[in-house]
């Protein structure tokens, strides 16, 4: 069993919990890793970039100049790629750059990354917070005591809960995931990791 500090909502050491080995202690694949982080950028792309061939810029339908007689290099069209205005040879067009990852091999990258950051004591299990109203003032305070570096932060809830998604909202180095949705992605941006006690479960059973 791997063992998770906990911690309140002071930033202090309140004890520890087990947690299953094959999701928070798991041998780090950076291969896998690799893949599945190019593949979920990728499949962020909407790959609607387009530039215009010779046959799609308007105008050009007569020559520019006359055939012989100028002393110039013959030209057909005003619109030929290396003519100022011109198309765009071999340009960008529209395609789908979506990639298939399997399943398991996501949750596998997401076990290697909570891992790792289980190794580095950047990982910490919070107990006993609890919203009563969206607050946004004494949210980042909270924050500041459990993740006193002030860098990027990851907290992962057990399900969405509308008062802490408010209270985060404005906080730009704050981020709010539930277990459910939480990948390889959140995980890796993040500096240091915040698992309230009732989403540790829920990790559990979806990674398992």
């Amino acid at each position: 069993m791997a063992s998770l500090k906990v911690i309140n909502v002071e930033g202090a050491d309140v004890g520890a919990v087990d947690a299953t080995e094959s999701v928070f202690a798991a041998p780090v694949n950076e291969a896998m890793v690799h893949d599945v982080v190019v593949g979920l950028l990728a499949n962020k792309r909407q790959g609607t970039h387009k530039t215009k061939t010779r046959a799609e810029v308007s105008g050009g339908g007569v020559k520019p100049f006359r055939q012989k007689g100028t002393g110039r290099a013959r030209q057909g069209s005003s619109r030929e790629p290396h003519m100022r205005g011109g198309g765009t040879i071999f340009g960008p067009v529209p395609r789908d750059y979506r990639q298939n990852l399997p399943v398991r091999m996501k949750r596998q990258a997401l076990c290697c990354a909570l891992s790792d950051r289980v190794r580095c004591e950047r990982l910490s299990v919070l107990r006993g917070l609890a919203l009563d109203t969206p607050k946004t003032k004494p949210f980042a305070q909270m924050v500041g005591k459990v993740a006193p570096e002030g860098r990027k932060t990851l907290i992962v809830t057990a399900g969405n809960d509308e008062n802490l998604l408010l209270s985060a909202r404005n906080l730009p180095r704050v981020m709010v995931r539930t277990a459910a949705d939480v990948n390889v992605l959140d995980v890796l941006r993040a500096v240091r990791i915040v698992v309230l006690e009732e989403a540790v479960a829920q990790l559990e059973e979806r990674l398992s």
